[in-house]
């Protein structure tokens, strides 16, 4: 099965997908991503004791603005009212990992999966800038949509969950 790439014309150049003519749904995306730490930055972030401040509650609304400007960074993305968006968060101490789980939903003619891996990345990137410098070998990795229900492809959940 060949699948289309609806982003470009019949002459190759690039377009924004005209969605004008579809009805709107609810449409919700989830999306998660990983940042490994070392133990000093796991300490100082759960004791709230790194310089920059609340390094969990400062990303949280990081990635929720990055969710708001999906379509000023990623070139063909709609602008999309969107109708909710939460950033949680996962801590596994012993891992010394903290997973992000971006949830974004809207009512409209396309999907907000862009949207919520926007808004973990985001989220993952403030996290790095708040602790680097207590260590730069920090790693972000494991971005992916979880999930996203809605729209004419219907409901997906990653098989590799």
């Amino acid at each position: 099965m060949e699948t289309k790439l609806n982003h470009f014309d019949k002459k190759g150049n690039a377009v924004m997908v005209d969605v004008s003519g579809k009805m709107p749904a609810s449409r919700t995306a989830v999306a998660k991503g990983v940042i490994r730490v070392n133990d000093m930055v796991m300490r100082a972030i759960m004791e709230g004791t790194v310089k920059k401040g609340d390094v969990l509650g400062v990303a949280r609304v990081a990635g929720i603005m990055g969710v708001k400007q999906t379509s000023s960074l990623i070139p063909m993305c709609h602008p999309l009212m969107i109708q909710k968006c939460s950033v949680d968060f996962e801590i596994d101490e012993r891992e010394l990992s903290i997973t992000a789980v971006c949830t974004v939903k809207t009512e409209g003619q396309t999907g907000v999966e862009m949207e919520a891996l926007t808004g973990v990345s985001i989220t993952l990137l403030t996290i790095y800038d708040m602790c680097k410098a207590l260590d730069k070998s920090m790693e972000i990795g494991s971005v992916h949509l979880v999930e996203k229900i809605g729209g004419k492809s219907g409901h997906y959940v990653n098989p590799k969950q």
